[in-house]
């Protein structure tokens, strides 16, 4: 059997090894503690879980949806987008409901990029940017980003050759994975480049509503002129913990909106009627549960980051999103040191190469694991590296 081209050019998903891998010590009866991938082990809060409920019995939800979404959704869109960014969208033309948002990630070259044309990539970034430029034969270009300017890239360092061919700028803030962030001053850059050289940005705003010490991010939305520039996606996976719902949402330039609903609307038939009422119940209802669960992320940071820091390894606090970006000891790559700690402490942490090359010096850790799982993992960390975790994670 002969594989297309494109298919021979992508590697396995990053987690789909990992679950391989971890599946494998447990049927050896290792106890694995798995910090490895960003799926909130928080319940979704019950009055999403009544909606979707109570609108699963209705026949009426049973029929296909709307392809772009329901209006009711993409209203509620547009509404939590006025609140919460000050920015004012058209829910008829500039919102768009999504299978989950990697969904629209993944199908958005394959609307703007033709075979060979060059796709800005954040390095590291999110793997399903570079993939899905693959899938659509384009060319991933990875763009740096600097750990000194905060895990920031320096557009001025992208050769004026690539920047004029470029059609789309993947960028990712709060990023995954390095939980860095951007102010609206950096994003009034980003616009201003994308004008010079006529550049799509693709903003990954999936980790906005998790942060921490009363820090809001911005949308990329909200800089001067990135509607004109811009597509920006969401998701309600993470805020509400939803992942296996899949329910997301594009926002932003119209054209570039309306382009991806044609695709969709010829290779999908969008998403359940109920799962959306479920999703206007989150956007448009209470946020305690947002919050209360936000907090808890914000205890496992701290508590995370004390303990690995008294094993030695030099842990940033993250000001937003529940990963931690950690390098490596001397004497491993991330791969290696990765491989360690599954292999010795029995617990799954994701190698950083795997998001880029810039990645291969760190490792990711995920904070949605139980309380006391983290607190497992970072002691058995602790023990592994010679030193012991401190006695209030004990």
């Amino acid at each position: 059997m002969n594989l297309a081209r494109r298919m021979r050019s992508i590697p396995p998903y990053l987690f789909a090894e990992l679950d391989r891998k971890r599946a494998a010590l447990r049927a050896k009866g290792v106890d694995v503690i798995n910090l490895g991938i960003g799926d909130p082990d928080l319940p979704t809060p019950p009055h999403i879980i009544d909606a979707l409920a109570a609108a699963a019995r209705d026949p009426a939800t049973h029929a296909y949806p709307p392809y772009e979404g329901t209006r009711e959704f993409r209203q509620a869109v547009a509404g939590w987008y006025g609140r919460r960014f000050g920015v004012t969208l058209d829910p008829d033309r500039e919102v768009l409901a999504l299978i989950g948002s990697k969904e629209g990630l993944a199908h958005i070259p394959w609307v703007f990029v033709d075979p060979g044309d060059p796709v800005l990539v954040s390095d590291p970034g999110y793997p399903v940017y570079a993939v899905a430029t693959l899938m659509a034969e384009g060319e991933p270009v990875p763009v740096p980003l600097d750990p000194a300017r905060g895990w920031l890239p320096d557009l001025s360092a992208i050769p004026d050759a690539i920047a004029r061919r470029a059609r789309v700028f993947f960028l990712n803030y709060p990023n995954n994975p390095t939980g860095a962030t951007a102010d609206l001053a950096f994003f009034e850059d980003v616009v201003a480049f994308a004008r010079r050289w006529d550049i799509l940005v693709v903003h990954d705003n999936t980790y906005s509503e998790i942060a921490y010490e009363g820090y809001r991010p911005p949308s990329f939305l909200q800089a001067p002129g990135a509607m004109e520039v811009g597509i920006e996606f969401h998701s309600l996976s993470k805020t509400y913990c939803m992942t296996g719902w899949r329910l997301g949402f594009a926002v932003g330039n119209r054209e570039a909106v309306q382009a991806l609903a044609t695709l969709k609307t010829n290779i999908d038939s969008g998403q359940f009627t109920a799962i959306q009422v479920a999703g206007c119940a989150a956007l448009t209802g209470p946020q305690d549960a947002v919050r209360e669960r936000v907090a808890r992320w914000e205890r496992r940071r701290n508590m995370a980051v004390e303990g690995l820091r008294a094993a030695g390894l030099d842990v940033p606090m993250p000001k937003a999103t529940f990963y931690l970006w950690i390098p490596v000891p001397p004497g491993f790559d991330s791969v290696g040191f990765a491989a360690h700690l599954l292999e010795h402490a029995g617990v799954v942490v994701t190698p950083g190469i795997g998001y880029g090359t810039r990645g291969s010096g760190y490792i990711r850790i995920s904070l949605t694991a139980p309380d006391e799982r983290i607190a497992e993992a970072i002691q058995r960390i602790g023990d592994r590296l010679g030193v012991p975790a401190p006695r209030a994670l004990r």
